[in-house]
């Protein structure tokens, strides 16, 4: 699933191509590219046409577009995607041949490039919903600020995963507690921290937080300067161009191959119905936690 890196390069691409143009016609050629519009397709269809995309925001991993009335008054709705597992948002000429799981089009009044949401899967969807300007739609607000932005509070966040009782890997996919960091990054971030993903977030210091923070910052950073990470043709821009930080992956994917600061071979762990990949040296398995159902082991 695309992470922060690779959903903030599709919102910079919409920035540039789509955010100031008013739309002229929607077509939906899938149901379930906009079932999260509770109101139908045909309303979805009213509610863009003849409305103006005037920018395009990001929380976590998904993206909104506030509208304007064809006067420029906020519309007091915004255009809401989330890409799924393969979704894809492009920018395409309207010349250019209908993709094979194109889902929904949306062209504009000036004639130039068109918006096309690509979905091979259909796990990704369109909506449009209430929102203020460009305040996060409601629906949105659950999901926490992304290490990445200037609003991000790192002591808060350190106090909130230190008060936790679960395993730091699993707080990282939390997006009520960090927003935007998915399997890759969260593993990536791990590794540069030395941390195993099975740690007790309540073991954890204050010091090992903070180079926890530090990785994740570095990877997403690197990660967008890459043009997020791609592993097949799924994962592109709004122009349909990969991203390289796959070649930069230390530890995800990358399993029997030398840990790029040790040399031990990467292990592959089942963790929450996917994967987990790590160095056993660099991160070692915390201990088991002992309950205090559990006896003491008796001294001989």
């Amino acid at each position: 699933m695309p992470e922060l890196p690779e959903v903030e390069v599709v919102r910079r691409g919409l920035e540039r191509w789509v955010a100031g143009r008013a739309v002229a016609t929607v077509e939906v050629h899938h149901p379930r590219a906009v079932r999260r519009h509770l109101e139908g397709t045909d309303h979805f269809v009213a509610a863009l046409t003849g409305r103006t995309l005037t920018a395009a925001h990001r929380r976590g991993k998904y993206l909104w577009l506030p509208l304007a009335e064809p006067d420029g008054t906020p519309a007091g709705q915004a255009l809401v995607g989330h890409l799924g597992m393969s979704g894809q948002l492009l920018v395409e000429k309207p010349a250019k041949p209908d993709e094979t799981h194109l889902r929904a089009r949306v062209t504009f009044t000036d004639g130039g490039r068109e918006l096309r949401f690509v979905d091979q899967r259909t796990f990704g969807g369109l909506a449009v919903e209430e929102a203020d300007g460009d305040d996060i739609p409601p629906r949105l607000a659950h999901i926490a600020i992304d290490p990445l932005d200037g609003s991000f509070d790192a002591d808060a966040f350190s106090a909130a995963l230190r008060r936790r009782r679960t395993e730091v890997k699993r707080a990282l996919l939390d997006q009520t507690l960090i927003g935007g960091v998915g399997n890759i990054y969260a593993d990536e971030s791990l590794w540069r921290a030395r941390l195993h993903g099975t740690r007790p977030t309540d073991r954890l210091t204050r010091a090992q937080v903070a180079d926890l923070l530090e990785g994740v910052r570095d990877v997403l950073t690197e990660s967008l300067e890459q043009g997020g990470t791609s592993f097949d043709s799924l994962y592109v821009d709004v122009n349909g161009r990969s991203g390289y930080f796959s070649r930069h992956l230390a530890v995800y994917g990358q399993v029997d191959r030398p840990c790029p600061r040790c040399g031990t071979p990467i292990v592959r762990e089942s963790f929450m119905n996917r994967s987990s990949y790590s160095c056993p040296r660099c991160q070692p398995s915390p201990r088991t936690r002992r309950t205090s159902a559990e006896p003491r082991a008796r001294r001989s």
